[in-house]
């Protein structure tokens, strides 16, 4: 008899699990439909998309070594050293499969990487980067918005596409760049 009290109490406990969280499940839809309601109103007809991550970009103080950890210890398909010295930077990619690495390294004293890096001795994330389909458009519709970038007009960048950076005091903490898909 015990037994069979102590089988019906644990049905009766799921039983009341269940109807527990299925009256979860009603706010918690109510809120998407609301946050997908209030994006729709604050992006109405678009002229530009959003679109992939292209890559997370890594400040490194030692370019070798960096490269060899990734190359030899985690057998990753890395580039060639690109240098861009209208960024300031030398760049490796990391190929990932569905996305890159980036790893930058100061290319002369007045990098932006080469201060990154004296207030972050071991490196760490510098960046992101996500491609949209219209970066003219992207950049007049975020400056519209009073979203700042970091130039008054896109350069090209390491993949030979125009590329923008937006401010990281309007992004959440994250430096953004935009690159032309």
């Amino acid at each position: 008899m015990a037994r069979v009290l102590k089988v019906a109490a644990a049905a009766a406990a799921a039983a009341g699990a269940v109807g527990l969280f299925s009256r979860f499940q009603t706010p918690v839809s109510k809120v998407r439909t609301f946050s997908t309601s209030q994006s729709s109103l604050q992006v109405a007809g678009p002229v530009w998309n959003l679109g992939r991550l292209n890559h997370i970009a890594v400040a490194v103080p030692d370019l070798e070594k960096a490269k060899a950890f990734y190359k030899n210890i985690l057998g990753a398909q890395i580039s060639e050293v690109v240098p861009l010295p209208e960024h300031g930077v030398s760049v490796v990619f990391v190929n990932l499969g569905n996305t890159k690495m980036e790893l930058l390294h100061p290319l002369g004293n007045d990098s932006p990487i080469a201060g990154f890096l004296q207030k972050n001795k071991a490196g760490g994330m510098h960046h992101i980067c996500i491609e949209v389909d219209d970066i003219n458009a992207a950049v007049m519709d975020l400056k519209e918005k009073n979203i700042r970038s970091l130039s008054e007009e896109t350069k090209i960048g390491a993949h030979g596409k125009p590329v923008i950076f937006l401010h990281p005091k309007d992004c959440g903490g994250i430096l953004v760049e935009l690159e032309q898909a």
